[in-house]
């Protein structure tokens, strides 16, 4: 299934070639991780205009990170806690299931993501409170919540490895070796690749330049 979204417009004002103002999917991957537009995009229901900036783009990508931490904590807690539900996890539990329905129902309303990204904050602003506290058991299910939650949207929640500045320079040298053999296709993956990681290359005169997301 596919759904068309209504109109992008560029700091308020409607995207076109004439207003200097229009870019390709792929020139706003390359600036930006590709998980974070795409969190960006859900941000707003598929049939309202979206309006695109550097300002919203950096929110977007503070809210994904929120939602990674609080992940990051539940899935250590479900590895590191001990014990059963307990009296107290039940309560929590049921706060959670409640927010879960509030979620399914913004899914269901014309697929309003906006509302299931922000029960989803909801679970989150739960789990940092209850799950360090909470017992192993209790841990392991919001977990397994979180998780489907995001994988319906197709939020990746995958941790990303802290790639070293050595390794970013190393593939830099065989990027441009690359594009040296007009190997573009290779170029353009190692590219994409970095971006995956949260570096963002830029082809400059004085070289290629490149920095963390």
């Amino acid at each position: 299934y596919w759904m068309h979204n209504a109109f992008l417009n560029i700091d308020n004002k409607k995207m076109s070639k004439s207003a200097g103002n229009f870019f390709t999917v792929r020139e706003i991957g390359e600036k930006y991780p590709l998980r974070v537009i795409r969190f960006f995009m859900l941000s707003a229901h598929y049939r309202t205009p979206l309006n695109f900036s550097d300002t919203l783009v950096a929110s977007a990508k503070n809210g994904l990170e929120r939602i990674l931490t609080s992940i990051d904590l539940v899935r250590e807690k479900s590895e590191t806690s001990e014990g059963s539900f307990t009296e107290e996890d039940k309560k929590h539990m049921q706060q959670v299931k409640e927010l879960v329905k509030k979620y399914e129902a913004a899914m269901e309303d014309d697929f309003n993501t906006a509302d299931a990204i922000s029960a989803i904050f909801e679970i989150v602003k739960v789990a940092n409170i209850t799950v360090p506290t909470g017992s192993q058991e209790y841990a392991k299910e919001v977990l397994e919540i979180m998780t489907k939650l995001c994988d319906i949207l197709g939020i990746d929640i995958t941790k990303e490895e802290e790639i070293l500045d050595s390794d970013i320079e190393a593939l830099i040298e065989e990027r441009q070796a690359a594009r040296k053999a007009k190997n573009f296709a290779r170029a353009d993956e190692i590219r994409d690749e970095l971006l995956e990681k949260g570096i963002v290359l830029e082809d400059t005169r004085e070289g290629v330049k490149w920095k963390r997301a």
